[in-house]
């Protein structure tokens, strides 16, 4: 996909990035280029920005950002301790620390000079206005200007941002740093809740934000767990052993078995799952601190998997009642759960337009 408009008096071209979403900012998710409207051949020089994720490893830049820092005439950045640089140094390009203005940049490229700058976090703002600012004088013959990015976040490359807040947070937050696993236990089970709430009602909006809630109560219990002195673990540990988890158990997908059916899938499931728990009784696992209708339908969901045939208890009361009531609605495929906030929202509706 690629856009075209007229900005002082220059023509502005703007390719998307590969995975086709088309830049926003300064960041390095795209690719500008900016060129003499009036002859673009005898344009005086380039310039081009190099711009690099911090979420990926330095070092690791692409093929066309190589081509630019070999080619380039001079290569400047004005932070002397940008993780680049070592790397860059290391590969044979000599790069001078300097924060030069647009006008010293564009009298740099003069004679059909190449200087590339390699870009601070900020996307080096000051001086792209700058160089804006003398295009749109119209004083200046202005030299190709390129943004160019050397490299990509990769898809969950944010998770690491929130890794690294988390772990200020919990240093200098004079709330957090005394949280333990047990105080915020009550808030995973508010946030989870939530989250089902956002989506029952498809609320889009509302899902990713309470996706996010429940991802802080991860990264927060994992970031309070590597403190602890006996049992210490991170959340890369908890992460790789879910990795671990998950391939295991879809031998179908990574191993030499095969699924066709979900059914198929459950199978495999189970199986792994029996063989890694090694669990002397099917209701072994089940949490009885769940809501009283998911805990009667998980135990009979259990009992159903496993053959087994159970006679419901006898006893008076509602609670017998409702036992019956959840043990048919799982054995006709029906989450009694979810049934009754549908039909207690329904009630509310009701109790509104009643207050109305």
């Amino acid at each position: 996909m690629e856009g075209r408009w007229r900005v002082a008096g220059h023509t502005v071209r703007l390719h998307s990035r590969p995975c086709g979403r088309p830049i926003t900012s300064l960041r390095p998710v795209g690719y500008v280029r900016m060129v003499n409207a009036t002859s673009p051949e005898a344009a005086p020089g380039r310039i081009v920005l190099l711009t690099t994720s911090h979420r990926v490893a330095p070092g690791l830049l692409s093929w066309p950002a190589w081509q630019a820092l070999r080619a380039a005439d001079a290569v400047l950045c004005a932070d002397g301790a940008h993780p680049q640089l070592p790397y860059l140094r290391e590969a044979g390009i000599s790069v001078a620390e300097a924060s030069p203005t647009a006008r010293d940049l564009v009298d740099s490229c003069a004679g059909g000079r190449t200087v590339v700058v390699v870009a601070t976090g900020e996307g080096e703002p000051a001086l792209t206005d700058g160089l804006a600012r003398l295009a749109g004088s119209g004083r200046f013959r202005m030299p190709e200007l390129e943004l160019l990015p050397a490299s990509y976040d990769l898809p969950g490359a944010r998770l690491l941002d929130l890794v690294q807040v988390m772990d200020r947070i919990r240093t200098e937050c004079p709330w957090s740093s005394r949280q333990t696993h047990l105080g915020l236990a009550k808030y995973g089970i508010e946030e989870a809740y939530e989250l089902v709430e956002a989506i029952e009602a498809g609320d889009r909006e509302e899902l990713r934000e309470e996706l996010g809630d429940v991802l802080l109560q991860v990264v927060f219990h994992s970031r309070i767990a590597e403190e602890d002195p006996q049992a210490p673990f991170s959340v890369d540990d908890v992460a790789g052993g879910i990795v671990a988890k998950l391939i295991h158990r879809h031998p179908h997908v990574f191993g030499d078995e095969t699924a066709e059916t979900p059914e198929d899938v459950k199978e495999h499931w189970l199986r792994t799952k029996a063989e890694e728990k090694r669990r002397t009784s099917v209701t072994e696992g089940v949490p009885l601190g769940q809501p009283g209708l998911a805990l009667a339908a998980k135990l009979a969901s259990r009992t159903r998997t496993a053959g087994l045939e159970v006679a419901l208890p006898e006893g008076e009361g509602v609670g017998y009642e409702l036992l019956a009531l959840a043990v048919r609605a799982e054995a006709d495929g029906v989450d009694p759960e979810a049934a009754l906030r549908a039909a207690a929202r329904v009630y509310r509706d009701a109790i509104r337009a009643a207050e109305s």
